[in-house]
């Protein structure tokens, strides 16, 4: 958990501004969910490996017999913090969802947390940037999400992004036709998960230790052996041609549809921003069908990613409800970014001297504020270059002294920082 000093949070400030004016241009409004959530809710089986790093929040007014009872730590806490916005959003709907227009699109751009363990990149309080549509079960709704995506992407200037697209029906189809049995598909899919990290050799021996079906994971190794050198085009035959045979054709044509549409919004001169990845899980318990995941040319890591769930809002509802949403990693994002300082017709200090009266220097202030201006207030000390410098690097442009002799804008002389 970090603290930000000005010039570091008036930067994320300008990317997160980008971030919601193109999301806000795509159709979606925006909500707010409280940090804390019920801990049952937040540990019902739905956020996967995340739940392990929840912080509960202990009940109040427990007792020594209160904690001798408790068989784990969960026993002793009735609330928690947020370890996703997905998990939040599904209770706001089934809480509001009679406000709410039929096919709702939300943007949550919040904080969570996670008990990780700290190193570069991963962070227990990091902020998430999440767009999701709820209502619409067709792939409208995700062609909506890439795009709206796409769009923010590009408004960053983050060049060459591509979002790889799989679907957890075509995994379990995988699974299926090599011989998995359906109770060791979970554990399958977790090791398959780390393919990044270990390799395919690394998944196989994973998965020998771990006692899957011998003769399926032979059947997977000979698949990892026959994967075409790089990506294939988008469309029925490229899909098809990266799965065993006899895979989900339905699914495979939905995704080649989805892909269709999205290259014909973004129109003939722009850049392939989709491609499929077989081996792309995502790690959440809660996805049903398409997963997608942005991928930049330069990192090893993604910038986010989504995908449709259409399982958990039923849980809080008792009806079924089709929902997909995609989500961006901020921390990762705005240490690619850089974008041009805000522009103002003028950041002023008034440097004053310490015998100017307090409603002088509020009156000015207020007036050049009315004008248009960024205004701050700086007493005039011995090392005025120190100041000059330190007003500078805040963004300030230019400066006025005041003195007690000092009474209207008319008596003000503004001069440049930078002469």
């Amino acid at each position: 958990m970090r603290d930000f000093l000005p010039a570091d949070k008036a930067r994320r400030e300008r990317v997160l501004g980008v971030i919601r004016r193109v999301y806000r241009s795509h159709g979606f409004d925006e909500i707010e969910t409280p940090v804390m959530e019920d801990s049952s809710r937040l540990h019902a089986g739905l956020g996967g490996d995340n739940e392990k790093l929840a912080f509960g929040v202990l009940k109040r007014g427990l007792t020594r017999e209160d904690f001798e009872k408790a068989n784990d730590a969960l026993d002793l806490a009735d609330l928690g913090l947020r370890f996703d916005l997905t998990v939040p959003l599904a209770r706001f709907y089934a809480t509001h969802r009679a406000d709410l227009p039929a096919v709702f699109r939300s943007i949550q751009i919040a904080p969570v947390w996670r008990a990780e363990r700290p190193q570069k990149g991963r962070y227990r309080q990091f902020v998430q940037c999440d767009i999701d549509i709820i209502g619409e079960a067709g792939p409208l709704a995700e062609v909506e999400l890439l795009l709206a995506t796409s769009a923010t992407l590009d408004a960053l200037g983050l060049e060459n992004c591509t979002i790889r697209i799989n679907d957890r029906r075509l995994l379990i189809g995988m699974l299926e036709v090599f011989g998995f049995t359906p109770d060791e598909h979970a554990q399958v899919l977790i090791t398959v998960d780390k393919l990044d990290k270990v390799g395919e050799s690394g998944v196989v021996a994973e998965l020998h230790e771990r006692g899957m079906t011998a003769a399926a994971v032979d059947a997977l190794e000979v698949f990892f052996a026959r994967q075409p050198a790089g990506p294939l085009p988008f469309g029925v035959e490229g899909i098809t041609a990266a799965l065993p045979a006899g895979v989900a054709p339905d699914v495979i044509s939905e995704l080649a549809a989805l892909g269709a549409a999205v290259d014909a919004a973004r129109g003939t001169d722009a850049a392939a921003l989709v491609e499929f990845d077989p081996f792309l899980v995502r790690g959440m318990g809660y996805y049903t069908g398409p997963i997608f995941e942005v991928a930049h040319p330069s990192l090893g890591y993604s910038l986010g990613g989504g995908g449709r769930y259409d399982g958990m809002i039923g849980r809080f509802l008792g009806s079924e409800v089709p929902a997909t949403g995609f989500s961006l990693g901020f921390e990762r994002i705005v240490d690619l970014v850089d974008l041009d300082e805000e522009e103002t017709r003028e950041a002023i200090a008034l440097v004053h001297d310490v015998t100017v009266a307090p409603q002088v220097l509020a009156t000015l202030k207020a007036q050049l504020i009315a004008g248009g201006s960024r205004v701050r207030l700086a007493r005039r000390g011995k090392n005025i270059k120190a100041l000059f410098d330190a007003l500078a690097a805040e963004g300030f442009t230019s400066f006025a002294f005041v003195s007690a002799d000092t009474t209207t804008l008319n008596d003000l002389e503004v001069r440049s920082l930078s002469a």
